[in-house]
């Protein structure tokens, strides 16, 4: 290792890299450490209000992510060593706020945008970034999707500008349905999800998947509620306990699927959850007991995966984030930074084609995991697991989540290739 990168090194193994100070502080240490001047990134994410814990628990992820890359010496450019700085811009839950914090970042000289926390403020920020490459090429901008599922973003609004490095909702949904096609106690179902894009993309590919894989199961309830408002999900839980539906089926997130699932305990509802997010942020905690056998999550990974490289990948993430709370890691985030790592260096610079173009081919694997952007579309191609939420220390239980003694067991696992579905994306090209 030369001195160039011994010194990086050391300097950057010091905690949270960057976010006391700011970006002039960042600026002036990564001078000292002999980069050039950092890459920056964006990310627009609600980090005030109802879902701040999901913005927070984005950043802990995409934090220790360019620590990584850092930490090896950054990326290298045809100008030497740049390394990877996050900067927070705060969308406070609203279209409006993050379409704020775009323009922010931009006038800031980010050209890398992340966000994920919602279909509704993906869609805004895509047409918003489509508009402004169109109109100023010379501060053209990449969108980096890390969450937003709704099916459309990579179909009929797919963009060359936009990479969605999470399974979108018909893909997670047909994960879930492997599952449910065995699961012979469920003879009913209650559809219940948030209203808008992706709450209503779920729901629509679940009544879909359910006539194809399950068409003796009978659907006893389908309704939306609104987004992050809903502070009482007692009248939801009673009329889902009186369904007598066996398992519910939601792509809630946030607070307000640790909300339902504690109304539905509360309400003494005995059926199964299949979730798209049932394995974190409170969820796990909320159900207790009730939940043990009962509630099913889809994911890129969990940290039950039984191999030795995912244990060590997960302890080496609660090594850097110890507290309890702080326990949510993401391993399609750490892919997402390692394929933007891989396509900086294999352009040589920033330059948002070129940076484009390479990242369409990127191919990144880590502790055991792999995937792979098709260039069709810009949907990232991945293995998915389905875990069923069990005690900790039960087989195949190691680990728990966040604390709560409540962990999830890998039931089924996805290849890549059976997960994958076609598109339908008609991308303009650059």
């Amino acid at each position: 290792m030369n001195k160039l990168r011994r010194d990086a090194l050391k300097y950057l193994q010091l905690p949270l890299l960057c976010a006391p100070f700011g970006f002039a502080g960042a600026v002036a240490a990564a001078a000292r450490a002999g980069f050039a001047q950092p890459v920056k990134l964006a990310l627009v994410e609600s980090l005030s209000g109802p879902f701040a814990n999901t913005g927070e628990a984005v950043f802990r992820n995409l934090l220790w992510a360019t620590e990584r890359v850092n930490a090896r010496g950054g990326v290298r450019l045809a100008d030497g060593l740049h390394e990877l700085v996050i900067e927070r811009y705060d969308s406070k839950g609203q279209n409006e706020e993050a379409l704020s914090a775009l323009r922010s970042a931009i006038d800031n000289g980010a050209r890398i945008i992340m966000q994920g926390n919602s279909s509704a403020t993906a869609a805004a920020l895509l047409d918003a970034i489509d508009k402004h490459n169109s109109r100023d090429p010379s501060r053209r901008v990449l969108y980096l999707n890390y969450s937003a599922v709704d099916p459309a973003l990579t179909n009929e609004r797919c963009s060359f500008w936009h990479f969605r490095f999470d399974a979108h909702a018909d893909m997670r949904m047909a994960a879930l349905m492997e599952v449910i096609r065995d699961d012979k106690a469920v003879h009913s179902a209650y559809l219940i999800g948030q209203d808008y894009s992706f709450g209503q993309a779920v729901l629509r590919e679940a009544r879909r998947q359910l006539a194809v894989q399950r068409p003796d199961v009978r659907i006893v309830g389908d309704e939306l509620h609104p987004v992050g408002r809903v502070k009482d999900f007692a009248p939801y839980a009673v009329k889902i306990k009186q369904s007598g539906a066996q398992a519910v089926i939601t792509g809630n997130w946030g607070n307000d699927l640790m909300l339902l699932v504690k109304a539905a305990r509360e309400a003494g509802y005995e059926g199964r959850f299949y979730t798209f997010y049932g394995n974190a942020l409170g969820a796990p905690a909320a159900l207790g007991d009730a939940g043990v056998g009962k509630v099913l999550a889809v994911a890129d990974w969990l940290p039950n995966v039984p191999t030795a490289e995912s244990r060590a990948f997960y302890q080496t993430f609660r090594q850097r984030f110890p507290r309890p709370q702080d326990d949510y890691v993401h391993m399609r985030m750490q892919l997402m930074i390692e394929a933007l790592a891989q396509s900086l260096e294999k352009a040589g610079s920033t330059d948002t084609v070129a940076v484009a173009h390479a990242m369409e081919h990127a191919r990144v694997q880590m502790a055991g995991r792999s995937g792979s952007m098709r260039a069709a579309d810009h949907q990232f191609q991945q293995s998915l697991v389905v875990g069923m939420m069990e005690k900790q220390g039960s087989a195949g239980v190691d680990f728990d989540v966040e604390g709560s003694g409540y962990g999830f067991k890998v039931v089924r696992e996805i290849a890549a290739a059976r997960a994958e579905m076609p598109g339908q994306c008609q991308m303009k090209r650059f």
